[in-house]
């Protein structure tokens, strides 16, 4: 049988997880970002879409930082022979921090995120954090910090589901936990840089559920204006509800503009 030829037009720029990298902080209290934005499209056999966008801000003097995030992933495709069409990826996330330090090394932390998973039954979920950390290492070339706190997570979903320690299914699912983290970058050559993160959150409502975050990038300076990307990121959640997979992970590659 003679097959359509595919092929594709552009490739996927946008990083999710791997632009965090990007937007290098400096005590001088200047604004600086990173900004990715990509697609991609198929053609034949199966038609198919993507659209991402990442984008990072921090702004840091020698007394405190405001960091801000934002990522947006869209995928849809298209059976060419029954002409059915469904959406195959919807991911968002955003949030911020602000971090005031106490002392050189000393530091508290409040911040709020927000996600829409849909392909994980997740409509909406809010988390605000509130906590204090240290740095353990903080050079021009290389920063490691820890961090605790607590938490508060409101979950709403997309299709009733049992979670915790409910019977029956539900909409909406609120509980505090503590929070548990750190942080590490290190610029590895004058052109490359790394930056890695987890984030551990055990549930005080129902003890021995847990939620953990891990995020891995790594940029190369491709300009002094453009960077390549290669990002993972992990996400683990010990009650997902029922039918709803345990982990979700995420590879991506991408080039992303700094200002």
């Amino acid at each position: 049988m003679r097959s359509t030829p595919s092929f594709v037009l552009i490739g996927t720029l946008g990083a999710l997880l791997a632009g965090s990298a990007l937007a290098q902080s400096q005590p001088d209290g200047v604004l600086r970002g990173s900004l990715g934005l990509g697609a991609s499209l198929a053609s034949g056999n199966t038609k198919a879409s993507s659209l991402s966008l990442n984008a990072d801000a921090v702004r840091e003097t020698a007394g405190d930082k405001i960091t801000a995030y934002g990522r947006a992933l869209r995928t849809s495709a298209t059976n060419q022979a029954t002409g059915q069409s469904e959406t195959t990826g919807d991911q968002l996330r955003a949030g911020g921090r602000y971090d005031l330090n106490f002392t050189p090394t000393v530091f508290g932390f409040g911040g709020l995120d927000l996600e829409r998973n849909k392909f994980a039954n997740l409509k909406l979920r809010g988390l605000a954090s509130v906590g204090a950390g240290y740095h353990l290492i903080k050079t021009p070339s290389q920063s490691l910090d820890v961090f605790g706190g607590l938490a508060y997570t409101a979950d709403r979903y997309v299709a009733g589901t049992v979670v915790g320690d409910s019977s029956t299914p539900r909409t909406s699912y609120s509980y505090a936990s503590l929070l548990l983290g750190e942080e590490y970058a290190q610029a590895l050559t004058p052109t490359t840089a790394l930056k890695q993160r987890l984030v551990v959150l055990p549930n005080l409502k129902d003890r021995g559920e847990y939620r953990a975050n891990l995020d891995v990038g790594l940029a190369v300076a491709m300009t002094q204006a453009l960077s390549l990307n290669v990002g993972l990121g992990v996400a683990y959640n010990s009650d997902p509800g029922v039918g709803i997979k345990s982990t979700d992970s995420l590879f991506t590659t991408g080039v992303t503009m700094k200002f």
